[in-house]
């Protein structure tokens, strides 16, 4: 059931803060629950261009396929909530069997805790001396919200342990295990590990409970490269657990790994670990899978790997409309860097609606060549591909960046109804 805070979402106005909503909304005084009750058709509903939209059946295939694939390979999961901000889908997340959600900086664990998300994994270290008592307090304050983080450096641990002091409650840690030279974050080293394990055990303030890491960073990821690293990784903690470096009240220990791209691998190597002195939480955190992506997500997902384990299916229209055809290789719609996710690649035209007819259509011969703010340039093959009025559906790369760009994004079903509508907290 959802929550009081994600029930009150409903009661928000239609107003000018959401692109592309109807403006007589706004104007008889809708709340969104009050227009998602109309269930209004996405194209002759009153909807402005541009406008994104979520595929209903996509979004429920997307969450059963990956909740599924965690159980059946006997991992936890905690997708990263920093995808879509969207409290609606953690809840659906959870629904499907996740453990908790993932985040990266602190504003996002406090959207969390507002919509009531009892478990948080904080795949950072966490040197925010304010941020760090905030959550001492959320701790102290409920006995049932878990908190996770990382820690990879011994000067981390000593800025942690400085603003912890006198505080109601200890915080839960994991060593974090760099990828590589040359990657993100992380001790570098298994030396490096052990120096901030060993940090975490001279402090009142912290607790060690397991070792995590990013498998996509590993400099020139292939199978092996990440197979390897990622053994390297469940090797760490049975040398810390044989090693008494967990705290001896731990109930359970930490093991987490998890991307979108390579979510097999940690299933192969997760599932060769072997019993340790307490049970451990299998923790995987892909959270692009939610929308997947019609580019950089459809060519990465370990899906095309094993196939025979599903798939996902793009959820992401970003419905735009032709507003200037000035030559018959030339046309412009009226949608560009501030509405479109452009980071891992310009987005692919999918579909053209016709503006009298509404007949759709592939958007064969219809490519996009560059963005400015709110146009995106096209070419097309022939003067027939798009008119003026045309509406044209992009697909795009990138959830992150998609979702950032929209605080209210219409689900749309088969049959064209917009029932739902997904707030996003960036």
């Amino acid at each position: 059931m959802p929550s009081d805070a994600v029930r009150r979402l409903a009661d928000e106005p239609v107003d000018h803060r959401f692109k592309g909503l109807p403006p007589d909304a706004e104007a008889a005084g809708l709340t969104v629950g009050e227009l998602a009750a109309q269930g209004r058709d996405l194209y002759g509903g009153g909807f402005t261009t541009p406008v994104l939209t979520l595929d209903a059946d996509a979004l429920s295939h997307n969450l059963t396929v990956l909740g599924e694939y965690a159980a059946r390979h006997h991992l936890a999961f905690a997708p990263h909530g920093k995808t879509c901000m969207a409290p609606q889908l953690f809840e659906r997340q959870l629904e499907h069997g996740a453990w908790g959600i993932t985040a990266a900086v602190p504003h996002q664990a406090r959207v969390y805790r507002a919509f009531g998300i009892q478990r948080i994994f904080l795949a950072n270290e966490l040197v925010d001396p304010a941020a760090l008592r905030w959550v001492a307090a959320e701790l102290a304050a409920d006995p049932g919200f878990r908190f996770v983080c990382y820690v990879d450096s011994v000067r981390g641990v000593r800025l942690m342990d400085r603003a912890l002091q006198g505080q109601p409650a200890r915080i839960d840690v994991v060593v974090e295990l760099g990828a590589g030279e040359g990657a993100r974050t992380g001790a570098r080293s298994d030396d490096d590990c052990r120096a901030v394990a060993d940090a975490v055990a001279a402090t009142a303030t912290l607790r060690l409970v397991g070792i995590a890491g990013y498998e996509a960073e590993v400099p020139d990821a292939d199978p092996e490269k990440v197979h390897a690293w990622l053994r390297r990784l469940t090797g760490l903690a049975v040398e810390f657990d044989k090693g008494g470096r967990f705290a001896s009240d731990v109930e359970e220990i930490v093991v987490s790994a998890g991307g979108s791209a390579w979510f097999d691998a940690v299933a192969d190597v997760f599932g060769e670990l072997p019993e340790l002195s307490r049970p451990v939480l299998k923790l995987l955190r892909s959270g692009a899978y939610v929308s997947h992506d019609h580019g950089w997500y459809t060519r990465l997902t370990p899906f095309n790997r094993v196939p025979e384990e599903g798939g996902l299916r793009p959820a992401f229209r970003l419905w735009t409309q032709v507003v200037s055809r000035p030559s018959p290789t030339q046309a412009f719609v009226n949608a560009g860097k501030r509405d479109i996710a452009y980071d891992l690649g310009l987005p692919e035209a999918e579909l053209v609606r016709d503006a009298f007819t509404g007949e759709e259509r592939a958007a064969t011969g219809v490519r996009v060549v560059k963005l400015s703010d709110q146009h995106a340039w096209l070419e097309t093959d022939s003067a027939e591909d798009v008119q003026v009025g045309d509406w044209v559906a992009l697909g795009m790369s990138h959830p992150c960046t998609i979702f950032e760009k929209w605080p209210l994004i219409p689900v749309v079903s088969g049959d064209g109804a917009v029932r739902e509508y997904v707030r996003t907290f960036f």
